[in-house]
């Protein structure tokens, strides 16, 4: 058993302190990822620097257009969150949605867009609804963050401290998800802005990672109904296959997805 230090800062100075003095260290969130990776050998970090209490990465607020979510704020919080759900629902109702209850009361929406994993609920919000992410260093734009599997703009020791949402005119999400793990073989979060432009983003389906379908951006903004949609669909080459759905598969998926989040704008559709 190789031998791991923990570290539980009180203050996001402390935390970035520890980080640059360690050896090998890690951030902890909610430790979905990093806690499973270390069981099978794959991460073995020497130091891990729990951040998920320090006060200023949690909460929720609204300042003007915007729903600021603290990096550390969990699942069940933000879908909790009398103040999202009454501006946007659909991003509450994602949050609801993710995995089951012990999940949702650890996990945190900034290891959620931190990770990157390609079939995580929380990139499609973030790309759809236009969001900026805010480190301890910089302010980084929605569509200049995800770079591919698992893969973002942060740099080493970089930690992501809020995400701030655009409220949007309205929002719809839906969701096609693995009976067994509850990750989205595909699914669609779509965001009516208040300019008139649509943005649709789609999850678990990419070959490369979350994505814009700006096909189908471009038909919303001219008419949102799912109608608007009609013979439209991503590229199978585009799309992942695997043991669960093939790549043609995925592309019917995000279709039909997609359609659906228009559906029911204003709130959730999950199967």
């Amino acid at each position: 058993m190789y031998e791991t230090k923990y570290h539980r800062p009180k203050t996001l100075a402390e935390a970035v302190e520890t980080f640059s003095g360690a050896n090998e260290p890690a951030y902890l969130s909610g430790g979905h990822t990093l806690i499973p990776a270390m069981k099978g050998r794959l991460a073995a970090p020497a130091n891990l620097i729990d951040v998920r209490r320090i006060p200023e990465l949690c909460g929720v607020r609204i300042e003007a257009d915007r729903v600021i979510v603290g990096s550390a704020t969990t699942h069940a919080a933000v879908a909790a969150s009398k103040e999202i759900a009454a501006v946007i629902p659909a991003l509450s109702g994602l949050a609801g949605s993710i995995a089951d209850v012990q999940v949702r009361h650890v996990g945190t929406i900034g290891g959620s867009v931190a990770n990157n994993d390609p079939a995580a609920d929380y990139p499609s919000a973030v790309l759809g609804l236009d969001a900026t992410i805010h480190t301890d260093r910089r302010a980084i734009v929605s569509d200049g963050y995800f770079a591919g599997l698992y893969t973002t703009a942060l740099e080493e020791g970089e930690i992501l401290t809020r995400l701030e949402f655009k409220i949007p005119e309205i929002a719809g999400y839906a969701k096609f998800r693995n009976p067994a793990s509850r990750y989205a073989l595909a699914a669609a979060f779509v965001a009516k802005h208040r300019d008139g432009h649509v943005r649709v983003a789609i999850t678990g389906a990419g070959n490369s990672g979350v994505f814009r379908w700006t096909a189908a951006e471009d038909a919303l903004t001219a008419h949102l109904a799912p109608e608007a949609l009609k013979g439209l669909l991503p590229d199978p080459a585009d799309m992942m296959g695997d043991m669960h759905a093939s790549a043609e598969y995925r592309a019917h998926l995000v279709a039909v997805m997609t359609r659906r989040a228009v559906a029911s704008l204003g709130g959730v559709e999950i199967n």
